[in-house]
């Protein structure tokens, strides 16, 4: 028997009917193809929208807290590393287990078009954009000539991928030295190269390629002028798939190493309202150009004159969504899973403020003194910070192995604060708190950056690690954490006797 409700405001049943109709709309079981403190990201978000989760581990995560706190948990193989770039068994396993969703998180398949094709023939919604978007995106070839065919500006470069040396010297030498060798596909940093003379364009034209080949089986390079000193800027998008699309602000990226991020901050200190107009406008246009849907980030460059250039679009949830959230008290992996599953955008632009700031730290298991050489072993202490505007996403705990295979971050300290002064103050004290031990960490070096007068002033760029080379003279372990480990050792004694 059916019950019907008249619509009106303090109807009972119209909520029930509402809460049932949004819980139709919604996903039964969403299977999680990815690891670490990603797919505890997603696992959360699940679990507060009701839907049931199903993770994938190889044998060295077989232990990880992602896989505990899954409903479900599968192993896949073979390797510690293969089973998560194996896009039939992964959608195979989604129609065993009946997940009607996939969600790839960030690296692994996640800019993968022929995945989200194969689960779109599947009929398992991908998380993400479309296929076509995803081709069209993960290409920085195709999305420079994009941009620069709807009147967004982008870095001079060549026009398409680049195999000939001397096409690549003629390029270098119209726009004038340093220029950069970038590979097409993928990012990270990997099948990038900046060159400063005809010889070393030569000698690294090769390498670029080779890199590009074993990192995302595609070697095709291409060349841009590289623009020296420039502040790396993202505009975060949400697009659902009824033609809404917003942006939620700007996080400037500028402090990495090797291409690579380890800071990112919320919003950017050097945007003035009316450039942050005109760049997040050009972000949603160019989205609206790949008929784009779900969250993916417009990325910039900022030079010193402040003309901003487009380089590229990841059309994936990014690890620095954190910051934006922060700021925006939007959840991002939220919204993406509402648009997947074809709901529209309960958010305007006009919604969207930035309040006060927020800083995201990468925790690698790095060590930075030593060119962030990856370092493997065994967590035998950990003491994460807490109180008032202190996030951590991570998957690491005391005893935690840190396995050699995959990329060395282990989890994500943001902080927000109603300053920037404020904010800097409470990563530095949460830095000062955290104790992660066993192997080396970012954590120390990142201690050495919030104390820096130039950081705390907004002065950095691109170049920041490269001109603050005294930043690598900190203390590798300091007094206050060694006397919370004593007093940790010293209760657990007294318990014991």
């Amino acid at each position: 028997m059916l019950a019907y409700a008249l619509p009106g405001a303090g109807s009972a049943s119209g909520v029930h009917c509402a809460r049932a109709k949004d819980r139709m709309l919604m996903f039964r079981k969403i299977l999680v193809a990815n690891r670490g403190e990603i797919a505890m990201r997603i696992i959360r978000a699940c679990r507060e929208l009701d839907i049931a989760t199903a993770a994938i581990y190889s044998e060295a995560d077989s232990t990880g807290i992602y896989v505990k706190k899954a409903d479900e948990a599968y192993l896949v193989g073979p390797g510690p590393v293969k089973g998560f770039l194996d896009a039939r068994q992964i959608v195979d396993l989604a129609l065993r287990i009946g997940a009607d969703a996939i969600h790839p998180g960030y690296g692994f398949l996640s800019e993968n078009a022929q995945f989200a094709e194969l689960c779109r023939e599947a009929r398992v919604t991908f998380i993400g954009p479309s296929p076509h978007a995803i081709n069209l995106m993960g290409s920085k070839v195709k999305a420079r000539e994009l941009a620069k065919s709807i009147g967004v500006p982008i870095v001079p470069g060549t026009e398409g991928g680049v195999t000939d040396v001397r096409e690549a010297l003629r390029f270098a030498q119209s726009v004038g030295y340093p220029v950069m060798i970038k590979a097409s596909a993928g990012g990270g940093g990997r099948g990038l190269r900046v060159v400063r003379t005809d010889a070393e364009l030569c000698e690294n034209m090769g390498v670029a390629a080779r890199e590009a080949q074993a990192a995302f089986g595609d070697g095709s390079v291409f060349l841009e002028k590289y623009v020296e000193r420039p502040h790396h800027i993202e505009f975060q998008i949400l697009a659902d798939k009824h033609g809404n699309i917003v942006h939620l602000g700007e996080r400037d990226c500028s402090i990495q190493r090797r291409h690579q991020k380890l800071i990112e901050i919320a919003p950017s200190l050097i945007l003035t309202p009316r450039l942050r107009a005109e760049m997040g406008e050009a972000a949603t246009k160019i989205a609206k150009a790949v008929e784009y849907d779900n969250a993916g980030t417009v990325e910039f460059l900022l030079d010193q004159e402040g003309r901003y250039y487009f380089i590229e679009m990841n059309p994936r949830i990014q690890v620095e969504h954190t910051v934006t959230e922060q700021i925006t008290a939007i959840d991002i992996v939220r919204n993406q899973i509402s648009i997947a599953a074809g709901k529209p955008l309960e958010i305007r632009q006009e919604d969207v403020t930035l309040q006060g700031h927020a800083i995201q730290c990468r925790i690698n298991a790095e060590d930075p003194r030593n060119n962030f050489r990856p370092c493997t072993g065994t967590v035998t202490a950990y003491l994460s910070p807490g109180g008032i505007g202190v996030r951590i996403d991570g998957a690491v705990y005391k005893d935690y192995t840190v396995p050699p295979y995959y990329d060395a971050l282990l989890a994500k300290l943001t902080v927000r604060g109603r300053t920037w002064e404020e904010t800097v103050s409470r990563m530095r004290r949460s830095l000062e708190e955290y104790v992660l031990r066993g192997v080396k960490t970012t954590i120390p070096f990142m201690k050495a950056i919030m104390q820096d007068p130039d950081f705390l002033a907004g002065r950095f760029d691109t170049s920041y690690l490269d001109t603050h080379p005294d930043l690598y003279n900190y203390d590798e372990f300091e007094q206050p954490e060694d006397l919370v480990l004593a007093i940790s050792a010293a209760i657990a004694a007294y318990e014991g006797l």
